[in-house]
């Protein structure tokens, strides 16, 4: 299940060389080439899901583990003061490679990186009536 297309395939099984910071049957995990801040880093399966959506379950119960697990020997080796993991999905949500990843983002006090959301304002009754929607 791999698009020989996709850059994140390629990446990802080893026909691009990348930083690889780890590897095992499913994922590589190498250092972004724009990174956001030291050390920044993405999760890469090596089969071809366009997103979350796609992703088969199999894989989606490893990501998180390795997520947790990368974050903490970051955390370890590189002193950072907090973390993000971010995984987008569609246009819209800010994927700009359509190729499920996550990305591992340390944060330092001095980062001067700003992904933090804003809240929508919505009523109480707002959200019933999103609850209800999702619900029912």
């Amino acid at each position: 299940m791999r698009d020989e297309n996709c850059i994140f395939c390629k990446i990802a099984n080893g026909e691009i060389p990348s930083r690889t910071l780890y590897e095992d049957d499913d994922f590589r995990v190498i250092l972004d080439l724009n990174p956001v801040t030291k050390g920044h880093a993405l999760i890469l399966p090596k089969d071809h899901y366009k997103n979350l959506y796609e992703l088969d379950d199999s894989i989606a119960v490893k990501a998180l583990p390795l997520a947790k697990k990368m974050a903490a020997v970051m955390t370890d080796q590189l002193g950072c003061d907090g973390f993000n993991l971010i995984q987008n999905n569609n246009e819209v949500a800010g994927q700009t490679v359509f190729h499920f990843h996550i990305h591992l983002i340390p944060r330092y006090n001095d980062d001067k990186q700003q992904l933090v959301m804003k809240p929508c304002g919505m009523t109480a009754e707002d959200l019933d009536a999103v609850r209800e929607q999702i619900v029912d």
